[in-house]
């Protein structure tokens, strides 16, 4: 194709959002997924970041097929981590396509059947995602056969001129994907540009830098120096989990005073890990702390659950 044709086409993508040279956000529900390889790249030539939810599977491959063909297929799937929201259709797209798919040794647990992820924590507050955190699925997912290590020197085999860099704290073995050459950074759940907790801020994704979702991060002393860490980069654009590519000094402003303040402005004050994070080793988890119980949020918990139920009804209703 030639080169005014795919500008062409970048301008008219409908399913996904070009956010730097060769990488597009896929938009999916309250999840993002990413597609690396410049539009028109032959079938091995590009990378799915991330697998989103679990019927994200048919707009992923709409999204591929606009930007490289329907019969395309990626070198392999990379993920940030294993939630159930970054892997719901993980295994449909591996096994369709054949593929390999490439994590950090400390999340292989949570890929291979071994272990569920440390239990969600609705009593972190901040809005309705968080009470409905326990309904969230907590895995295990079991796609063994198809996962390779990303190797130890930081290089992201599939993804030439990338490099991953553990960024634990949301998850064991999250890792954020950064391209040197022109400061791109994929940040997985590091950071996030929403307030995930809440149902407004999950779908509607108002710009907000902030921490990692706090219903689903174990390790606050983890997270922060993450951020710390990633805050120290040469970056121009952050695609992140959840919520809008931010670019430039928003970006670089926003994240190193995000660092700055994380404790005050990241950390929920109450929470189950927020004392005591929960601890986890190569095999999976090995200690939660104790549950914060809390009749308020069973209360509201159930008044949320009741009405997306009748949201649900009435959408379906005028379908």
């Amino acid at each position: 194709m030639h080169t005014k044709s795919l500008e062409k086409c970048e301008r008219h993508l409908r399913y996904s959002k070009k956010i730097a040279a060769g990488v597009y956000q896929v938009p999916l529900s309250i999840v993002n997924a990413y597609l690396v390889g410049p539009a028109g790249a032959a079938s091995g030539d590009w990378v799915l970041v991330d697998a989103g939810l679990h019927f994200s599977g048919g707009r992923i491959l709409k999204a591929v097929a606009e930007l490289y063909g329907a019969k395309s297929r990626p070198r392999a799937i990379v993920l940030t981590h294993g939630h159930f929201d970054h892997v719901g259709a993980l295994k449909e797209l591996a096994d369709f396509w054949d593929v390999p798919v490439y994590a950090h040794e400390m999340e292989l647990p949570y890929l291979d059947g071994r272990s569920a992820y440390p239990p969600p924590d609705p009593a972190v507050g901040g809005g309705a995602m968080s009470l409905l955190s326990p309904l969230y699925p907590g895995g295990p997912i079991n796609v063994s056969r198809r996962l390779s290590i990303l190797p130890g020197n930081g290089a992201v085999p599939p993804m030439p001129g990338w490099s991953w860099i553990h960024t634990p704290g949301h998850a064991p073995g999250h890792v954020s994907l950064y391209r040197e050459r022109d400061g791109a950074l994929l940040a997985g759940d590091a950071f996030v540009t929403t307030r995930q907790e809440s149902f407004y801020g999950a779908v509607f994704q108002p710009l907000e830098l902030s921490g990692p979702p706090k219903y689903f991060t174990p390790n606050w002393e983890q997270a922060a120096r993450s951020v710390k860490r990633l805050s120290r980069l040469r970056l121009s654009v952050a695609g992140t989990g959840h919520g809008k590519a931010v670019y430039g000094k928003h970006l670089r402003y926003g994240l190193r005073e995000l660092a700055d303040n994380f404790w005050h402005d990241a950390v929920p004050s109450q929470g189950r890990y927020v004392d005591e994070p929960a601890r986890v080793d190569e095999d999976g988890v090995e200690y939660v702390p104790p549950r914060i119980l809390n009749p308020e949020h069973v209360m509201v918990a159930g008044v949320a659950v009741a009405a997306v139920g009748l949201v649900s009804m009435f959408a379906a209703r005028r379908r």
